[in-house]
């Protein structure tokens, strides 16, 4: 039997995968904290926090084994984040040691943050609602 969308119905992951996933999220979502309640930046607890560097691996780790699922899109959504945070914040962290620059830089790392935590926060709502996370 065909779609008659033409479109093909995503594998449905294994429940555990999904819980994975959601602790990945909270790995995140704590390093996040941290930094929101210590004198560290969102951005830098969020990248060099213990918690997202194992959530990091784990994203590696499993990858293959959401492949085909929509659990893909929030393994590629976390992904993203980190990476494109530490590219901002290595931006940012390069405008701040200039005096010039540090009234870029100190303001761009606070949005970085705020970037990380919209974005594990939407990935978040999104996988706990049963949908892929748009890319």
């Amino acid at each position: 039997m065909t779609d008659p969308d033409n479109k093909t119905q995503p594998a449905l992951p294994a429940s555990g995968l999904i819980t994975l996933t959601h602790v990945v999220y909270a790995l995140h979502a704590f390093s996040a904290v941290a930094g929101i309640t210590t004198a560290a930046f969102v951005v830098t607890a969020f990248l060099t926090g213990w918690p997202s560097l194992i959530a990091v691996i784990i994203n590696y780790v499993k990858r293959g084994d959401v492949r085909g699922t929509f659990l893909d899109t929030h393994f590629s959504w976390q992904l993203r984040t980190f990476w494109w945070a530490v590219l901002w914040f290595l931006l940012g962290w390069l405008l701040t040691i200039t005096i010039i620059g540090a009234v870029i830089g100190i303001p761009l790392l606070l949005l970085v943050g705020l970037w990380v935590i919209y974005r594990i926060v939407r990935g978040w709502l999104a996988l706990m609602s049963g949908r892929p996370r748009a890319i």
